[in-house]
């Protein structure tokens, strides 16, 4: 199975946070790889540029997406098949085309945020889980979660070893 990573808007494919879940993902058997938007500043854009890179994939997958990166992995899981979709403060209902009221994937889905994020509401996650069935994993952290990056880390290792 790869592990697919998708980054958000001011970060880049191997910040700190994809570089420790990468590590968690290969010690668990996974094929990772992380899709460079930089310089892509519109989520419907970047969903494309996912759709077309998982479209030539041979073997499952599982999408991970951080902020921006949460938005561009859940709308491509709604159009393809993934196993699991992990995602991390993820920019739902901030704008761009996508309807997360009604954006259901078929997979399993599990979402950490931080309660001091100040970027995306804790609450955008709560709405979109409470509607989905999602795992919500709240954590004493901001939009970033570097603070809570073990915690991140661990829940990650923990979803991966259930798919």
């Amino acid at each position: 199975m790869q592990v697919v990573f998708n980054h958000g808007k001011e970060s880049g494919p191997w910040g700190i946070k994809i570089k420790v879940l990468a590590k968690t993902a290969k010690n668990v058997g996974m094929g990772v790889n992380s899709i460079d938007y930089q310089g892509m500043d519109d989520p419907d854009i970047r969903v494309k540029k996912l759709l077309e890179y998982i479209e030539r994939l041979s073997e499952p997958f599982v999408l991970v997406g951080s902020s921006m990166g949460g938005y561009v992995a859940t709308v491509a899981a709604e159009k393809d098949s993934c196993k699991g979709l992990f995602l991390m403060a993820p920019a739902f209902y901030l704008g761009g085309q996508a309807d997360f009221d009604q954006i259901t994937p078929k997979c399993k889905i599990n979402i950490v945020h931080g309660w001091k994020d100040t970027i995306v509401p804790v609450e955008n996650s709560w709405r979109y889980a409470k509607r989905t069935h999602a795992q919500l994993n709240v954590v004493n952290d901001d939009h970033r979660l570097v603070d809570s990056l073990n915690q991140t880390n661990a829940l990650f290792k923990e979803f991966l070893q259930t798919l």
